[in-house]
Formats: structure tokens, sequence, C-alpha cells
């Protein structure tokens, strides 16, 4: 090893899902939603003048700030944006997981948490779910450096309650807790309300599910002007400029379009609850999903098998090959015909035994 290894920072890199470069691919692996973006965001770009190019974004991207507020009914001041709900959530990790204690996460939860905490420094301890893949809450009363979690949670699909979530931000009056709701749009219920009696309350949302631009890079988070002004600090020290002219006019576009945004979820809701039946009466098992995914365990088959003979069809799912989680596979919500092809599959694969 070289000299100047030895100073580098080393880190065990956050694997995202397959992008397959081949063609005619049913892609159920990423969780993007199949239904193309608002209208209005499809005008907004055809109505861009590319001479803005050439000029710098707004470092505070008012535009869409500006339209989250006003479609969230809270202050602009209360809103952070950032390139993804990603680099929303490093961000808030870089300003406020700074303690000597560690910050509280699930043990099976969104693999990117123990990879920033690894990246910046940050103490962390893992708390194990439940059986059914459940929280609870009182493991979250304890000493910390701060609390985050998926509602609905991921890779599980399931929800809690807002009761439980505001045990939680109560019990933690000296913690910030961040609740992830990647994917609350799809039948949760938003604990957004409770940023107005909790300062220490963050809500991380995202355009790459329910709103179909995952391509566009745009996460946001709402809580008290006071968080949101320390994570601004934050962020003008680091990279003043990091959204772009042509998201931020994509965004504020689509983000009013609530039409859009309530079609597009009932249509995934609906393939989401046939989808229930459909796995369960081949032998699969599965916590009960609130999100556009499934978290399935094959009967009889290993999840990895399945995984790989479905890969061998062009369609793509998600495994992990890890404890517990390593018998499940992820399977993201499609478009019924794209479902209907996988049933198909899974037909002829469990057939095969």
């Amino acid at each position: 090893m070289s000299d100047w290894e030895n100073n580098v920072r080393k880190a065990v890199p956050y694997i995202p899902g397959e992008q397959p470069k081949s063609t005619g691919v049913i892609k159920l692996n990423t969780n993007e939603n199949p239904y193309p973006p608002s209208p209005a965001a499809t005008a907004a770009l055809e109505a861009f003048n590319t001479d803005e190019m050439r000029l710098y974004p707004a470092p505070d991207a008012s535009q869409l700030v500006d339209a989250i507020a006003e479609t969230y009914g809270v202050k602009s001041s209360q809103v952070f944006v950032g390139v993804g709900s990603d680099d929303v959530i490093a961000m808030a990790f870089m300003t406020f997981f700074n303690s000597d204690r560690p910050v509280l996460f699930p043990d099976i939860t969104y693999s990117f948490y123990d990879v920033w905490a690894d990246i910046y420094r940050i103490p962390y301890e893992q708390i194990p779910l439940t059986e059914d893949f459940r929280i609870r809450p009182e493991d979250y009363i304890r000493p910390n450096g701060g609390i985050i979690f998926p509602n609905p949670n991921a890779p599980t699909g399931v929800l809690e309650s807002v009761e439980t979530i505001k045990k939680i931000v109560e019990s933690n009056p000296s913690s910030v807790v961040i609740i992830d709701e990647a994917y609350i749009d799809f039948g949760g219920t938003s604990v957004l309300p409770l940023t107005e009696k909790y300062d220490n309350l963050l809500v991380v949302q995202t355009f790459s599910k329910s709103r179909s631009m995952a391509g566009m890079r745009i996460g946001y988070a709402i809580g008290s002007e006071k968080l949101i002004k320390y994570m601004n600090d934050v962020k003008f020290s680091v990279n003043s400029y990091t959204m772009n002219r042509v998201t931020i006019a994509c965004g504020a576009a689509a983000v009013r379009d609530r039409t859009c945004l309530e079609q597009t979820c009932a249509k995934i809701i609906t393939t989401r609850e046939a989808a229930k039946k459909e796995l369960a009466q081949r032998g699969f098992t599965f916590p009960d999903s609130m999100s556009n995914f499934i978290f399935a365990r094959p009967r009889n088959i290993p999840a990895k098998t399945v995984f790989e003979k479905l890969r061998l069809r062009n369609i793509f799912v998600r495994h992990w090959d890890k404890p517990v989680i390593g018998d499940y596979l992820r399977i993201t919500i499609g478009t019924d015909e794209e479902m209907q092809a996988l049933y198909r599959a899974l037909d002829e694969i469990l057939q095969e035994g």
C-alpha cells in the first residue's frame, strides 16, 4: 500500500439497484414510478430557455422552495431542497449528528444510513425490528445523538402510525428526529403537521417515487425554521449551486400538480393491492406494504433462485444476500402489463422448482 493511502477515507459504498443497459427489460428493482411525470413538468421543460444554461442557478432555488411551501402550507423558510433525498439526508447527517452519542436507526432499513454514518465518522446503533418488521417506540427512548428511519420503511414497506412517531419525537427533545417519507404518498399519513409542534422533527420527501422524477434528482425537507437555517448554513458552506435551472423549473411546476400526483398514486395502489393477492396465491408471504413495492418471501424455493431466474427472463427485482432479508425479494410495482408478465414468469419458475 502506498504511503498516501494511509490517509484515504475508506468506506464500503452503498450499492444501488442494477440499471440494465439492454432494452426490452421489465425493471422492478429500483422503485421507480412506471408512469410519466406531470404534464406541467413536461411543459416547463419544453418552455425552458436554453440561454439560461450559461447562468448559475439561484443558490436558494427559491422558485422550487416557494412552490413546495405553497403546496404544503408552510413558510419558505421551513423548506430545504437538495439533489434527491439522498443529498438532503446526507446534509442532515452532516448538520445535526455531531455528538458522541450514537445515532439510532433500524437494523433493516435504507442501507445508505450506515454508509453516511461511516463516511462522516458518526457513531450509530442499529435497532432490531420486531419479527413482523415493526419499530418499537420504547427502543428509541434512550440517550442518542439523533434518530432516523423511513416511514413506510424500506425495504419492508411497513408503515408506522403517526402516534408511534409522535411518541418517539416527544421522548427525544434533545435530539433531531428525521422521518424519511420517500414512499408516504402510496397510502400513508405524513407527519408533516407535527413539524409545527416539534422543532426537532425533520420530514424528508422526494420527487423520485410518487412524482416520477427520479432522473431529475429532487429531494426536500420540511421542518422548523431553525432546523432549515442550520442546514442551509452547512449547504452554502459546501456548495451553493447544487440544483440546476432546468430541475428547479420542472420541479416547481410538478409539485403544484396535485391531480397528477393523486391519479398516479391511485393507479399504483390499485395494482399493488392486486399484486398482494396474486403473490399470495403463489405462496409468497410478505408484510403489508404501504409503498410502491412488496417485500415478498417465496415458499419452497430460495429467493436468490427466483431472483436469478427472473433476471434470465429480463425481469429485474431486488435481492440482498444478507441475514433475514436474504429470504425476500423486493418487487417494485410496475404497470399492470409488467406485473402480468411477472406473474407468468413466476408460474414458470415455481413449476420448475
